[in-house]
This record gives C-alpha cells, sequence and structure tokens, in this order.
C-alpha cells in the first residue's frame, strides 16, 4: 500500500536557518497510536467454518454452549436457520423438525433466525424475521423466541403483529430486560427492508406489542449518507441499494439493563434511552423521544454488544474491524484486518468477543446480480484486553 508523500512549504535560503529550530517538532513522549498503517491490527482466531449459508447472529450460554443463526431472508436456504456448534458441526437447535424448512405453519417453526442474545438468567433468545427470499412475509412468521439451554425446549413464542409489525419489516435484532414487566420486556430493532423502520417494545407476560420511534432521528436513516465498503465509496440510494443499509438495527444493554444502546445501521451515531421509561407501556412516542440520548459518534455499526464493565463493541463494516467504546466515550480497535469482511452478528463471552462474517456487502443484490461472495464464512473472536491496544487517546 502506497503511503502519501509529505511535501513541506518552499522556504526562501536566507530565512531556513533562522527558521529551522522554530519548525522543528518536539519529541514524542507518549505514542498515541501503536498502528502505523503497514499490518492489521489486534489478534482473531477463527472458530469455525462454514460453508453455505452465510452466518448471522451468535450467542453464548453461561456454560459455554455456542448457538449460530443463518438467516434465510436474503438466500432462502435448505439449511438449519438455528444451530448449535459442537465439536466443530453444526447441530440444528432445538431440533431438525424445528430448525430446517417443512410444512409446519410458519408460527410453528424458525423460520429465518437473525439476531440472537441471552438473558440475565441464561436464556437462549432469538428474533426470527420470518422473511424468505423472494416471498412475502406469512403470518405468524416473525417472532420473539425464547429457548431454555437446561431443557432444550421452547419456553416462549410471541408472535409480532401490526401495526408493531409491517409488511416489510425487517426485525433484526433484539435485547431482553428481565427488570421491567412481570416476566421481562424484549426491546427489538425493526431496521426495514424498506424505509419504515422503528423500535419494537414486546411484554413478555402478555405479549402486549407497540411499534415506537418510529419518525425519530435515531432509528431513521441518514439522508446523503456514504459508506466506503471494500474500497469503493458508496452513495445511499433507497431505491438502487448498494450496501447493505437500514434503520434501526445494532442494539445492547448496559449490564444493570438500566438503558437500551442502539443505532441505525445507515448512521454513524450512538443513542441511549432509559429502559424504565422505554417499558412503560403508558408513556407516549413523545416522551420517549425526549428520552433519547444521543451519544455521539461510533462509526459504521451493525452488531453492538456489551461487556460487564459496560464497554460496548461495535462492528465496522467500513474498516473490516472491531471497535470498543469505553465509558469514558474514547474508543479502542479490538481488531482490524482485510478479512473481518461484513462483521455482522457480535457477543461478548469471557476474555473473547465473538463475531460472524457473512459477506453481506457481497450479495447480488448489491453487485448488478452478480454474487460476489466467497466461502467460507467465519465465526472469529478476539481477546477483549489485548496488551496494546490500538487507542483514540494517549495511553
Amino acid at each position: 500500500m502506497k503511503r502519501r508523500s509529505v511535501l513541506g512549504t518552499a522556504v526562501p535560503l536566507a530565512l531556513a536557518a533562522a527558521t529551522r529550530a522554530a519548525r522543528a517538532a518536539s519529541p514524542a513522549t507518549v505514542a498515541t497510536n501503536t498502528d502505523h498503517g503497514f499490518n492489521s491490527a489486534g489478534a482473531f482466531e477463527i472458530v469455525a467454518e462454514f460453508d453455505d449459508p452465510g452466518p448471522s447472529g451468535v450467542a453464548l450460554t453461561p456454560g459455554g454452549r455456542l448457538f449460530v443463526g443463518f438467516p434465510r431472508h436474503a438466500v432462502n436456504h435448505k439449511g438449519a436457520t438455528l444451530a448449535e456448534l459442537k465439536d466443530g458441526k453444526l447441530h440444528p437447535y432445538p431440533d431438525a423438525a424445528t430448525s430446517l424448512p417443512s410444512g409446519r405453519r410458519p408460527a410453528d417453526r424458525l423460520m429465518s433466525v437473525h439476531g440472537m442474545t441471552t438473558d440475565s438468567r441464561g436464556r437462549l433468545w432469538m428474533i426470527d424475521d420470518g422473511k424468505l427470499a423472494g416471498l412475502p412475509l406469512q403470518p405468524g412468521a416473525a417472532k420473539i423466541v425464547g429457548i431454555d439451554p437446561a431443557t432444550d425446549r421452547i419456553f416462549a413464542s410471541i408472535v409480532l403483529t401490526a401495526p408493531a409489525l409491517r409488511p416489510e419489516s425487517h426485525m433484526n435484532d433484539l435485547r431482553v430486560d428481565l427488570t421491567h414487566g412481570a416476566q421481562g420486556t424484549v426491546f427489538v430493532t425493526d431496521s426495514s427492508f424498506g424505509s419504515t423502520p422503528a423500535l419494537v417494545v414486546v411484554d413478555i407476560a402478555t405479549g402486549r406489542q407497540r411499534r415506537v420511534l418510529a419518525h425519530h432521528p435515531s432509528t431513521q436513516v441518514e439522508a446523503g449518507f456514504m459508506a466506503v465498503v471494500e474500497g469503493r465509496p458508496l452513495a445511499f440510494d433507497p431505491k438502487h441499494p448498494a450496501f447493505v443499509s437500514g434503520g434501526a438495527d445494532g442494539v445492547t444493554l448496559s449490564p444493570d439493563s438500566a438503558l437500551l444502546y442502539y443505532c441505525p445501521l445507515t448512521s454513524r451515531r450512538l443513542y441511549g434511552i432509559p429502559t424504565a421509561i422505554l417499558a412503560d407501556f403508558t408513556k407516549t412516542d413523545e416522551d420517549l423521544a425526549r428520552a433519547v440520548r444521543d451519544l455521539g459518534e461510533k462509526g459504521v455499526a451493525d452488531g453492538l454488544a456489551t461487556d460487564p464493565q459496560g464497554r460496548i463493541y461495535t462492528t465496522n463494516f467500513e474498516h473490516d474491524a472491531i471497535f470498543r467504546r469505553n465509558t469514558d466515550g474514547t474508543f479502542d480497535t479490538i481488531v482490524r484486518d482485510p478479512r473481518v469482511l461484513s462483521p455482522d452478528g457480535i457477543f461478548v463471552f469471557g476474555p473473547h468477543v465473538y463475531c460472524t462474517l457473512g459477506q453481506w456487502n457481497r450479495l447480488a443484490g448489491f453487485n448488478g446480480g452478480h454474487d460476489l461472495r466467497a466461502p467460507p464464512y467465519y465465526l472469529i473472536r478476539c481477546p477483549i484486553d489485548a496488551a496494546v491496544p490500538v487507542s483514540s487517546q494517549p495511553a
């Protein structure tokens, strides 16, 4: 990679000697960035390789069981949409009849698992966006599903319905807060396959659900947005999409579940809102709008995750990277590497952050009908406390 040359301004010879000392910079005493632009940053290991289909959501239970989601909204594949990774092999979860395509009603099986998480009790939750590529959304297909890994049985299945669900909805990711509501509250990001993103709030005990902040800037795409993907500058055009785009997408909770963080995909900003207000069905949309906090820029992020210290991890498809937002607002680069292509689902477990790499921006729909993906697709993990992080601030 060529580096830019820095050209000095011509200085008359008579003044050169007199000004040289004044122009000289003091020697650096602190390295503000350990990366000099020549190499990848950070370390990662490949946990699993997948030939097809591409992975999206990832979650681990407290006991270390690892689950991966394989949505069908981009490619209507015949494999499992939810699988457990054991001994290097994928096993349909919770069973083949539920995870593989079948003639069962959409409400009675998993259609297209996308975002995944665990709650504070270690139970597995997922958002089934219900969408099969090339087909309209069927009744009962989009739903929130909870599975208890202790029994491998579904204990919750909440079908999403209008007006919380729209025909063009893309229920993308979710987080589960057990501190509000009789049995907890689920917060879902609808990034939308059209132009109507929003947040969706669901009470687990009753199934009551509502669509909120559907017109607030914190859930919307940014007009005139441009992303640089694999070196190509691409302007957002909703009629002719050239890269993965959408509204409210990434979402994560603070360690105490007091604050929900979220962000639109086609944006570089991070937002937060107190869960006590968001979970309160008596609050109006105006109440919620006043409670939203703009937390500043964080880069282009798809997935978000939080560690026990309250640090937020963000995927970044412009830089083939995973960043970390520290509690003081500074950022570290956890990993940056050309192989970290389209980082998507992200999950913190122990000393590592796990991430799926689905190569989504190489789909045919973004490349003139040509599928440019090159399997295998990866599930990787990175240490979250590297010895020498690439930091946005002096060490």
